[in-house]
């Protein structure tokens, strides 16, 4: 954490010019370490960088490594909000999942976070897990929404196995019991028809939000904003140029101001790749004149067979105003399938 911290101070002078608009703590379980750090850390880069009055802060808590008071010094620190990883309401499938909370216990986090003042709270859960049945992730569903408050926001995921980890080794000892892939595509839409019904938009593949509560931070991703990340093997991207972090622990804290591997300058060809690839995880899809505004070409020109090809085939669709390119209900089945042939 103090590396972390020499990091945040030592860069800002390369971001002067910048206004921060979100900030995102996570990618692991930043709820592990004591609440001082994060009180440091976001005291740094108030301090340090010129940051919006209405910055987005989020964080990611484990059940099981927060309690009330550790959640009232994230809201004191300046978190707004917080996204809570339950995954599942199923103690055995948590345990599967090799997860060190149970249901009750992220029940107790959860009513802490209104107890704490937060009011904007994101709850993430996972299909496709080794044992689920349909039966049982419906019920994961139903307890998420009968939650109360419902949460403000959704990610519903389906479990990606990895390769390196013990559920690949499983998996190809025929020992890992894996929903089909027809069972898993029937949750997919059994969550995207149960949670419209209950007042969320489905604003990204694999996201939910209720009207006004979409993740500023993740859109930022998919958008190609600049953004800069900090912390061992942290990604950025800083006008077109993508660099990453040491992913040694020892390397970083020994020189977190010189741990950065060489940036990689993205030709056009990239950039207008990652605009549509990313872009298209949109349930909105893409805006046409945004890209011949940031490229100076025609969509068409460039993306012309593609695009004729995947809506003769129903995996694409064009506003009826041509303003928007979007994936169809049939194409986030295949969504890789398509996205690839994006790649120029």
């Amino acid at each position: 954490m103090e590396a972390l911290l020499t990091e945040v101070v030592g860069r800002a002078k390369e971001c002067a010019e910048y206004e921060v608009q979100t900030i995102f703590i996570g990618g692991g379980t930043p709820s592990v370490v004591d609440t001082v750090w994060i009180e440091k850390l976001l005291a740094a880069v108030r301090e340090h960088y010129c940051m919006a009055e209405d910055a987005e802060i989020s964080m990611e808590v484990n059940p099981g490594t927060v309690d009330l008071d550790k959640l009232l010094h994230y809201r004191n620190a300046g978190v707004n909000r917080l996204s809570i990883g339950l995954q599942s309401v199923s103690d055995e499938e948590l345990k599967v999942l090799g997860r060190i909370h149970t249901f009750s216990q992220f029940l107790d986090t959860y009513a802490w976070t209104a107890e704490a003042g937060f009011d904007n709270c994101n709850v993430d859960i996972m299909a496709a897990l080794p044992g689920q049945t349909m039966e049982s992730y419906r019920e994961t569903l139903k307890k998420v929404l009968s939650l109360n408050p419902p949460p403000k926001h959704i990610s519903a995921y389906s479990l990606i196995v990895e390769e390196g980890t013990p559920f690949a080794e499983l998996n190809e000892q025929k020992k890992l019991c894996l929903p089909e892939e027809e069972t898993e595509r029937e949750m997919y839409w059994d969550t995207h028809k149960r949670l419209l019904e209950a007042g969320y938009e489905h604003y990204e593949i694999s996201n939910y939000a209720m009207p006004g509560y979409a993740c500023r931070h993740n859109i930022g991703y998919w958008k190609r904003k600049d953004y800069l990340g900090f912390g061992i093997g942290a990604a950025s991207l800083i006008e077109n140029r993508r660099f990453s972090n040491e992913s040694n622990l020892e390397k970083y804290t020994e020189e977190p101001l010189n741990c950065r591997q060489e940036a990689v300058s993205l030709t056009v060809k990239e950039q207008m790749e990652e605009f549509m690839f990313l872009g298209l995880r949109m349930r909105s899809g893409i805006c046409v004149k945004e890209f011949e505004e940031e490229f100076g070409e025609s969509l068409r020109e460039i993306y012309g067979f593609v695009i004729d090809k995947n809506i003769r085939d129903g995996l694409l669709h064009m506003s009826e105003d041509g303003a928007y390119l979007a994936l169809t209900d049939r194409g986030i089945d295949i969504s890789n399938y398509v996205l690839a042939q994006f790649l120029l």
